[in-house]
């Protein structure tokens, strides 16, 4: 009958042998996780700034058609509020809105 071993005696063997073994190894994982997490953060950064160009983009091209076709009085254009009894195309002022802060000012 061959001796037997107690599993405390193997664990203490093979718990130095794992530690040399595993530790290179979850620390090539964890190092290649950040790396990646690094550039996934980088990517998103780049491609927020290159949409943020891009609408800067389109808004300056969006101005200078307007301004090339000389916008008249007679075209109105987006956010201006021109009165329907004068026919002259006179902007009125823009409509504040009732907020919290504002409420609260008025009562102070």
């Amino acid at each position: 009958m061959p001796p037997v071993v107690p599993p405390f005696l193997i664990g203490l063997v093979v718990a130095p042998l794992a530690k040399r073994l595993l530790r290179p190894l979850v620390g090539g994982v964890v190092k290649a996780s950040v790396g990646i997490a690094m550039e996934v953060k980088k990517a998103a950064h780049e491609a927020g700034e290159n949409i943020h160009d891009l609408a800067a983009e389109v808004a300056a091209d969006v101005m200078a058609a307007q301004v090339a076709a000389g916008d008249t009085e007679s075209r109105s254009v987006p956010g201006q509020h021109t009165t329907g009894n004068s026919g002259k195309g006179e902007r009125r002022a823009p409509k504040i809105r009732a907020t919290a802060e504002n409420a609260a000012a008025k009562t102070h």
